[in-house]
């Protein structure tokens, strides 16, 4: 039986993307259900199949997983691939992996997911500028270490998926994060799966109120593909 995998808003939802991403890259077969930004606020539709009213979920015959690193450790003890190999690059994944869910909260408030657009910000306060800085330096880092192309080495896994949207957010909102960690960047939006979500992305006609608002109140939009 395949997993089913619930997911929201290919424009929006940063978190989504993540496990998508990742078993479409591996290869892993699953059903791809959708479940919009209906509403401002989701919670008691997303219980239905959520038990923390969010997405992602997956589906696993009578299991129900939640949380975009718990489908990911999940994936992880059933797929290969899902780390790198090699204990070190493995290590440095693992670590990057988690500072990617529990951190980079300036980034996250200041710089939403919003695939078809492109902004010019307002103002980049310190705190995103320390969360810019902190991205670069950590992407150099792996590229550097492990040879590239993708963060952890040869090959893609977790540690790409899991900062992909971020890859997004760079051409979105004009992100200076040098040429070394724009170079990544530039792997990841040309990756197929990648391809394949924006173009959902950009297809979507629905406008989800709130995400429009953090849009508008951080910034301008200068250019936006997204269908009328």
């Amino acid at each position: 039986m395949a997993y089913t995998l619930i997911t929201a808003n290919r424009n929006y939802s940063s978190w989504s993307l993540r496990p998508w991403l990742l078993m479409k890259g591996l290869g892993i077969d699953f059903v791809d259900r959708i479940e919009p930004f209906a509403a401002p606020v989701n919670y008691s539709a997303f219980r239905s199949f959520s038990p923390t009213g969010q997405v992602p979920a997956l589906i696993d015959g009578d299991r129900t997983l939640w949380d975009s690193l718990g489908i990911l450790l999940y994936l992880a003890d059933r797929h290969e691939g899902v780390w790198p190999a090699d204990a070190d690059a493995r290590a440095f994944a693992q670590c990057a992996v988690a500072e990617m869910h529990s951190g980079f909260s300036a980034l996250r408030s200041t710089c939403t997911m919003n695939v078809g657009v492109r902004v010019e910000l307002n103002l980049i306060e310190p705190a995103l500028n320390k969360d810019i800085a902190r991205l670069r330096e950590l992407w150099e880092q792996g590229l550097a270490r492990f040879g590239g192309p993708y963060l952890a080495g040869a090959d893609f896994s977790a540690l790409d998926a899991f900062y992909a949207p971020v890859a997004f957010r760079v051409r979105s909102y004009g992100l200076d994060v040098g040429p070394i960690a724009r170079g990544w960047v530039e792997t990841m939006l040309a990756h197929p799966a990648m391809r394949e979500w924006e173009q959902a992305a950009l297809a979507e006609t629905w406008r989800e109120e709130g995400h429009e608002a953090e849009l508008a109140a951080v910034g301008r939009v200068v250019e936006d593909y997204r269908a009328a």
